[in-house]
């Protein structure tokens, strides 16, 4: 199997170099196509795979082909591949919002797979949701599904609105950690502790409280309990997280990016992005 990617960015290279590391494909069989001539040496360098500068130059020989590219830039995307696909190919999108109607619509193509992925699949601990239009075999399903996991996990959605929600939650949702990492860092120094102390003391903490709460079956509130005691410290702290509403506030943000996941798609079909 073939496997062109578009886009030599930060997914687009995780995509290659996870395919690799997991032997799932070797590099006489995967294709970058690279607009960006700086780019393109960059990845050339690298020796992932042949390095293309023109669709003209690797797009008919793919058997799957996958957009790691920005969705403002899908338009011009489609405009430029639309002469050299054809409708045997398989199509994995990990463009934020852009739907798998205006794939198929703007390529003449059927056979389409949406996901989304996160940043944390640059270690292996990824996670992705993705849906496909009914064209998509179940082999090709599985063929797809098995290169998404050599990044970390996945889930299959049955309805592609949850493209979006997922964009919103595991997409984005690592910046949402770092942000109360930064700020629980920012805490720490203020109570006396250099740099890497503070960092280290959060970091741990951050890596330590998950994968607890990923080999048990306790909920998180359930957690909580265990660690606040009545009249405590933890106790005092999450007081102030409920008086100042900042449950409420995480939500409001992930619905705000969740807007945004829909906004985007509607960029592919022509309208201003805002």
């Amino acid at each position: 199997m073939k496997i062109l990617i578009i886009g030599g960015g930060n997914m687009g290279m995780t995509y290659a170099q996870s395919f690799l590391r997991s032997h799932i494909t070797d590099k006489a069989n995967m294709m970058i196509l690279e607009r960006s001539p700086e780019k393109a040496s960059i990845v050339a360098n690298t020796g992932i795979g042949t390095v293309c500068n023109h669709p003209g130059d690797c797009l008919s020989h793919a058997d799957l082909i996958i957009f790691a590219v920005k969705p403002q830039d899908s338009v011009e995307l489609f405009t430029s591949i639309r002469s050299f696909i054809n409708s045997e190919q398989v199509f994995l999108s990990i463009m934020a919002g852009v739907k798998i109607k205006t794939i198929c619509e703007s390529l003449n193509v059927t056979k389409v797979i949406r996901a989304m992925p996160n940043l944390p699949a640059q270690v292996g601990l990824g996670m992705t949701a993705f849906t496909s239009s009914d064209e998509v075999s179940r082999l090709e399903l599985v063929m797809v599904q098995n290169l998404i996991n050599t990044t970390g996990k996945s889930i299959y959605v049955e309805k592609e609105s949850s493209i979006d929600a997922a964009t919103a939650i595991s997409g984005s949702g690592p910046a949402y950690v770092y942000h109360f990492m930064n700020a629980m860092i920012q805490a720490a120094k203020g109570m006396g502790f250099n740099d890497s102390e503070a960092e280290l003391l959060v970091s741990q903490t951050f890596k330590g409280a998950v994968d607890l709460y990923s080999k048990n079956n306790f909920s998180c509130q359930e957690w909580i309990s265990k660690v606040a005691s009545k009249g405590g410290t933890t106790e005092a702290a999450i007081s102030s997280f409920v008086a100042n509403e900042v449950e409420k506030d995480i939500i409001s943000g992930a619905e705000a990016a969740h807007t945004r996941a829909i906004e985007l798609g509607k960029v592919a079909v022509g309208s201003k992005t805002k």
